[in-house]
């Protein structure tokens, strides 16, 4: 039994050997020491520039000092409240002179109107009826030639045509007084001098005992509405010398 055992054993541990010996040897390849991770270093095209490395002492020294310069960059970019607030002022100020220059010259814009309306106003109201009044006129006329015709003699003999002279000659000076009331004058122009505004030539006769130039005889009344002409009064004057 004893070789039995001993067989056995020398057969196992034989075909252990056996065994071992067919494994596979896998090929080791050496990687150069230039190809190994984390050993690559790539050298700077600028080394010249390259900044020395610094300690933890420079490092914490300068934080402070960029600290400062960032505060001081931020104050000078920061403006003082004081100074904007006098260019809002002095801003504010140039607006409100302006505002005013526009108000008064508004206020002086808009009286000028008001002024200017009330003349145009007030001057159709005046002259509204000088269409009108100048057809009255015609009537007036037509009482001065009816008065004129009429003799002193006839007068003092008919007592009759004496009573309708004096009719008709009422009757004419309540017109006249009736146009005076709406601004129709008649125009004064018996010895009075010339005015080329107020009287129209129609003859020139030589009068010794009055001056050149002045009116001797008028031939139609003129009359003026609110001081405005109306009518010339068609008139003769004296003639002078020369």
């Amino acid at each position: 039994m004893q070789r039995a055992l001993l067989s056995s054993l020398t057969r196992s541990v034989a075909a252990r050997n056996t065994a071992r010996s067919m494994r596979v040897v896998r090929p080791v390849v050496a990687i150069p020491s230039c190809y190994q991770p984390f050993a690559v270093r790539f050298n700077s095209t600028n080394a010249a520039k390259e900044e020395p490395v610094k300690t933890e002492e420079e490092a914490k020294t300068e934080e402070p000092a960029k600290e400062e310069q960032e505060q001081a960059a931020e104050e000078a970019k920061e403006v003082d409240p004081t100074v904007e607030l006098q260019e809002k002022l002095l801003k504010k100020d140039k607006e409100l002179a302006e505002m005013k220059n526009h108000y008064a010259r508004a206020i002086a814009d808009f009286r000028h109107l008001q002024e200017t309306t009330k003349k145009e106003v007030q001057k159709a109201k005046d002259f509204a009826l000088q269409k009108f009044a100048k057809d009255l006129l015609e009537s007036l006329d037509n009482f001065a030639l009816a008065l004129g015709h009429v003799k002193p003699e006839t007068l003092e003999t008919n007592h009759e045509v004496k009573n309708l002279y004096e009719g008709v000659d009422m009757t004419r000076n309540i017109f006249e007084k009736t146009l005076g009331k709406h601004g129709i004058e008649k125009i004064d122009a018996i010895d009075k001098e010339f005015d080329p505004n107020l009287h129209e030539a129609t003859f020139q006769v030589p009068q010794p005992e009055k001056e050149p130039g002045t009116v001797f005889f008028v031939q139609q009344d003129g009359y003026t509405l609110n001081s405005r002409v109306l009518r010339p009064a068609k008139v003769g004057i004296v003639k002078g010398d020369s």
